[in-house]
């Protein structure tokens, strides 16, 4: 007797997947279409109350996030602004950072942070980085960009806001302030209070370097020929205020005021004039810059250089959401300004 063969068929092959709960997954536990549920995550004014609530009862108990990849995409908007700065210990920046994220947060936007340090390579192969994911702004620290970056930044189209330094040729829009200016009018501000011996404590930084070029230059037009100088490493430490006064001793050096291009380095010279006897402001006037978050609670406490912060953030973020509304942003180049605040270490 002859016997029949069984043909078995393969299964049919299937996508390899990541296993990841998808669109699909959702609308059948929901008990609708994968088309209502776009609707519902993405316009839910156009699907019942009832229907909402089951797609997202649906989305909680999966823990399903859309792709935000593939509706910005469809849209050509990524909801996304990113932010570079030079340090995430420059605290110095953290009103910045919070405005910002706060002000576009209010109008849909979710900030992308980066820290480019203080040297240019890492910034451009975050810029390039940045760009390829095509955010729907970009927000810089400073001006200073190499030649390849600011080619890049120009040629993505998109909108791109410089914050805490002042240019007449921005990228494309920028808020902030001069840092020569900042320098110039604290010369001003001691040499009228009597001081005739200043020097400085600076971080190598290019910003702080500014603060130093105006403060030396107003001080050579009031006479002040010889302005001592220590030099620290950027990003600026308390152990480098403190170094910072020891060297400026170690020159013999005749001081009665030290300015310091951030209060961390007011701090630590504060703190080593203490260590060496030295009483501050009866033999040593000490200024910052950043007014911090404890300079007002440091013995004594710091005078310094304010800067609202949270002011460059604020607008900074209201520049990018205006032009992608295409709502009139203004003028392009806002200069903020910034206040000598005087307590009792000077």
């Amino acid at each position: 007797m002859a016997r029949t063969a069984t043909v078995i068929k393969p299964a049919p092959r299937t996508r390899k997947g990541t296993g990841g709960i998808t669109l699909n997954d959702v609308a059948k536990l929901a008990g609708v279409s994968a088309i209502t549920i776009s609707r519902a995550l993405n316009t839910p004014d156009r699907v019942s109350p009832d229907t909402l609530q089951r797609v997202r009862d649906a989305v909680a108990r999966t823990g399903y996030v859309p792709n935000l990849v593939a509706g910005g995409l469809a849209s050509n908007r990524s909801r996304l602004v990113a932010a570079l700065i030079p340090t995430i210990a420059g605290s110095v920046f953290l009103e910045t950072i919070q405005a910002l994220t706060d002000t576009l947060a209010a109008a849909g936007y979710q900030l992308m942070l980066g820290q480019g340090g203080y040297e240019g390579a890492r910034e451009d192969a975050l810029i390039e980085a940045i760009i390829g994911r095509r955010p729907d702004g970009i927000v810089l620290t400073g001006i200073l960009h190499s030649p390849e970056g600011r080619k890049r930044l120009l040629a993505s189209g998109i909108p791109v806001v410089e914050t805490w330094d002042l240019t007449p040729t921005p990228i494309d829009m920028l808020v902030g302030f001069s840092h020569e200016k900042v320098g110039a009018q604290v010369a001003d501000w001691l040499h009228r209070r009597g001081y005739r011996h200043p020097a400085i404590v600076t971080a190598d930084d290019h910003r702080a370097g500014l603060r130093r070029k105006g403060f030396e230059a107003r001080l050579h037009e009031l006479g002040i020929a010889k302005v001592p100088a220590c030099v620290v490493p950027a990003p600026s430490t308390l152990g480098g205020g403190r170094a910072g006064l020891l060297e400026l001793l170690s020159q013999d050096a005749k001081l009665d005021f030290i300015f310091c291009s951030s209060d961390l380095l007011a701090h630590g010279v504060v703190t080593e004039a203490q260590a060496q006897g030295i009483k501050v402001p009866d033999e040593l006037g000490v200024l910052g810059f950043g007014n911090l978050g404890f300079a007002a609670d440091t013995h004594p406490p710091l005078s310094t250089v304010h800067v609202d912060g949270a002011a460059i953030g604020r607008q900074a973020a209201r520049f990018i959401i205006d032009r992608l509304a295409g709502s009139d942003t203004g003028p392009r180049v806002r200069d903020i300004g910034f206040s000598i605040l005087e307590r009792e270490s000077a």
